[in-house]
């Protein structure tokens, strides 16, 4: 009798289990509540009314959570890379729809691109930074040297190549006269975290000192000695109002708001993309007034000019690197070393397009045909450009990769 009492409240613990759930097909939740053959609270499973979108019928992850983490990545990767993305995307606009680039040509859109990119320079320019380029004085003098001194010499080398029409070589050789990119050696400067205020500086500077150099080597190595006429006073003019007080602005702007100066020391990837947007509209119009011209030159010959623009700044890059690091070791190096080294090998080793294209259109067809001369520097201004810009990513790729070993170390 004592036994059957005892059965008889006692529940039976073999009617509290249930078939166990797969785990690839429903989540599972646990709670406790009062049964009530007991006075006893008892764990068990309830079903999901709908199966987990976490993971698939097999046990993986469902299409969904891969294709979300596949755009994530492909976010990554377009925030990684976006200045050479928005470079190529500039082309290819330029060649599928010459219309737009032709009007925003007409609008001058260049010049404000350029403004733009002054405008932000002079807002990112900290005080502490302009200290920065002072101190890398050297670095800023051996720059100048290369860029109006230096570089142009290299201009003997590319007549040396015969080309059909000749107007291909004789462009490259007046594109090597010219000073350093008005807005990409900064642009990129800023990307890799180099000294932008020492890049500022060599970029103005040689710009100026440029009208007075540029008519000499034009002269001495490309025109055999004979006076070319220059439009000195005018490309003066330009380039004070796209350079220097664009420059002036953003700066006045960074010292008199001190909210707003914290709002883009915040946000300077913000900024860099927009940097990079500004410097892709260059790119754009430049190949859509040259897409009919570009299409006319047989592509062997074309693809000659462009190999020897390659090898022109690959040229400028090595050399100025070599010299960099002499005169780094020279000196012993600096805290800043590296940073200032970054900022003058890069605006050191470009030439700037609009200012050759402004000297061309002065000539009067001196030289040849306009088009002809500017198409090869249009893809040499690519290039170069594209070139820098996969060495800056690697930088940051290296960076990163130094940042991660001294965390996990």
């Amino acid at each position: 009798m004592a036994i059957a009492s005892i059965l008889t409240s006692t529940q039976n613990p073999f009617l509290c289990l249930r078939e166990p759930t797969p785990l690839g097909t429903r989540s599972v939740v646990f709670r406790r509540y009062r049964e009530p053959c007991g006075r006893r609270w008892i764990p068990r499973s309830i079903r999901a009314c709908q199966p987990s979108d976490k993971l698939g019928g097999d046990g993986g992850i469902s299409p969904s959570a891969k294709r979300l983490h596949f755009g994530k990545e492909l976010l990554t990767f377009a925030s990684d890379n976006f200045l050479p993305l928005a470079l190529v995307s500039g082309v290819g606009l330029g060649f599928a729809n010459p219309t737009l680039g032709c009007l925003a040509d007409k609008y001058s859109f260049t010049k404000i691109s350029t403004c733009g990119i002054f405008i932000i320079s002079g807002l990112t320019l900290r005080t502490e930074a302009i200290g920065a380029a002072v101190k890398g004085w050297p670095l800023g003098v051996f720059g100048l040297i290369s860029i109006l001194l230096l570089t142009p010499s290299f201009s003997r080398l590319i007549m040396l190549f015969q080309l059909q029409p000749p107007e291909l070589v004789t462009g490259l050789a007046i594109f090597c006269c010219m000073p350093t990119t008005l807005s990409s050696g900064v642009a990129l400067t800023h990307l890799a975290g180099g000294n932008a205020a020492l890049a500022l500086a060599v970029t103005v500077a040689s710009n100026l000192l440029g009208i007075l150099s540029i008519p000499f080597w034009v002269s001495r190595y490309i025109a055999g000695g004979v006076g070319v006429s220059f439009p000195t006073e005018q490309l003066f003019r330009s380039l004070v109002v796209t350079l220097l007080i664009p420059l002036i602005i953003g700066k006045v702007i960074r010292e008199s708001f001190k909210g707003f100066a914290n709002f883009v020391d915040n946000n300077r990837n913000l900024f860099s993309k927009i940097n990079a947007i500004c410097l892709s509209m260059v790119p754009w119009i430049q190949v859509s007034r040259s897409r009919s011209l570009l299409l006319s030159v047989k592509p062997k010959v074309f693809l000659a000019a462009v190999g020897i623009g390659i090898l022109l700044h690959l040229s400028l890059l090595a050399f100025n690197a070599v010299s960099i690091g002499i005169l780094s070791g020279v000196s012993g190096g600096s805290k800043n070393s590296k940073e200032n080294g970054t900022a003058v090998l890069l605006v050191s080793s470009q030439k700037t397009l609009p200012v050759m294209v402004a000297v061309v259109e002065q000539l009067g067809g001196a030289f040849g045909e306009t088009g002809l001369l500017v198409l090869p520097c249009v893809a040499a201004h690519l290039n170069q450009i594209m070139i820098d810009s996969i060495l800056v990513n690697l930088w940051l790729r290296k960076g990163k990769d130094t940042s991660t070993d001294v965390k996990t170390a």
